[in-house]
């Protein structure tokens, strides 16, 4: 293909998609929040809708990610781990697999076991690695081996086999039962003794008797899933001629980049949550888009919050996604380049199921220099799934996006 010739800033708000709440008067969180700079780049510039989760695939980050940056996941996706191993810099090899490694909060025993919480009460990145190195420094041998990452997102790599495992996401049982899957790792012994040992050495770890004592909850589990091997995957250079950079404090996007062939820019102080550093994200992309083809912005603080079930501060993720994002970037874009920035989602994290859902999301494409392309119309959900111009793959968008 062609390389395009124009600057493209590519601002997701992970999970910011929902559904009307009563509470809201039907409307949607999206609907509600105050967004007026995402509202112009929709009513001035194209909105569509694109289905970022191609049919029979888990409706995640990993998969709708990629079709953001124009890959069909139908022909490169292995699982999510893989992705993330490669942002913390671990090159998989021959027969090893990797895993998600969260730190949880959990109550009970093997029969009666509860996911109290996916993020083990959102722990910091500090105490985080602590509790990840008194793990390592005691459960790491030839087979297995912990990374850490950062918050209660990490890494385990294995290289035994794993037949007969089914795994789940934490994030889709919170405040749920989950001894099904628990007692599920008994397929796997060395895996269901490493989830085992982590209990035993967390629960009287001095972080988390601070975390007790401060009112906080106690990251006292790990939790196993996303498993996948390293998957064959072209970079943007070699599939569309572009070069890019992208920004996110999430180490699935982060491994998406690295695989892309893009630089990773690391901001100091983003978080993937609310107390992110946006400012930091807003000057690295503003730096990135002088010498690069595309930029992408991942914030993922009101996919967290869709996860917590937490009304206002969904709202408040919007919102601040809108204002802190948005605004100063589409402001701060060079006025003499010719460029297009687009606004999306990934996916949907409905506020009433708490996880993600596979429904098709809005998309705004902002064009600097095409007055003509005018849709009138607010960036929400409603407005997207009217739109009659539709993306069916990330491939078509990317290229929609990118084309001349």
């Amino acid at each position: 293909m062609k390389k395009s010739k124009r600057k493209i800033i590519i601002l997701v708000g992970d999970g910011m998609g929902d559904y009307p709440i009563a509470e809201l008067d039907n409307r949607t969180p999206l609907e509600a929040a105050y967004t007026p700079a995402m509202d112009y780049i929709s009513s001035h510039g194209v909105l569509g809708k694109l289905q970022t989760v191609p049919q029979g695939f888990p409706p995640g980050s990993d998969v709708a990610n990629l079709s953001l940056l124009g890959y069909r996941p139908e022909d490169i996706y292995t699982g999510r781990s893989p992705l993330e191993a490669a942002s913390l810099g671990v090159d998989l090899q021959e027969g090893e697999i990797a895993f998600r490694c969260n730190l949880v909060t959990l109550e009970g025993e093997a029969l009666s076991l509860k996911m109290v919480d996916y993020s083990g009460g959102h722990v910091s990145t500090d105490e985080a690695r602590e509790l990840i190195a008194a793990l390592a420094s005691r459960l790491n041998d030839d087979s297995l081996k912990l990374y850490p990452g950062i918050s209660y997102r990490h890494l385990l790599v294995y290289s035994k086999d794993v037949a007969g495992l089914i795994t789940a996401p934490p994030h889709d049982y919170t405040g749920k039962d989950v001894s099904a899957f628990w007692n599920g790792y008994n397929h796997v012994p060395d895996l269901m003794a490493f989830m085992e040992k982590s209990r035993e050495i967390l629960k009287d770890h001095p972080v988390n008797k601070r975390r007790l004592e401060a009112g906080k909850l106690a990251a006292n589990g790990t939790w196993l899933w996303g498993e996948g091997k390293a998957p064959d995957m072209m970079t943007l250079q070699e599939r569309y001629g572009l070069t890019g950079s992208l920004i996110s404090a999430v180490d699935l996007l982060k491994g998406i980049g690295a695989y892309a062939g893009m630089e990773i820019v690391d901001v100091p102080g983003a978080t993937g949550y609310l107390d992110t550093n946006y400012q930091g994200k807003v000057d690295a992309a503003l730096h990135a888009i002088n010498s690069k083809d595309v930029v992408l912005v991942h914030v993922e603080a009101p996919d967290e919050t869709g996860h917590q079930g937490d009304l206002k501060n969904k709202i408040r993720a919007i919102e601040e996604f809108d204002q802190k994002i948005v605004q100063p970037i589409l402001d701060g874009m060079p006025e003499d380049k010719d460029f297009r920035v687009v606004v999306c989602m990934d996916h949907f994290t409905p506020l009433s199921l708490r996880t993600h859902t596979t429904d098709a999301v809005p998309v705004a494409v902002y064009d600097s220099r095409d007055g003509e392309k005018n849709s009138g119309l607010a960036y929400n959900e409603k407005n997207g799934a009217a739109a009659k111009l539709e993306f069916k793959n990330g491939e078509e968008f990317f290229q929609y996006v990118i084309g001349e």
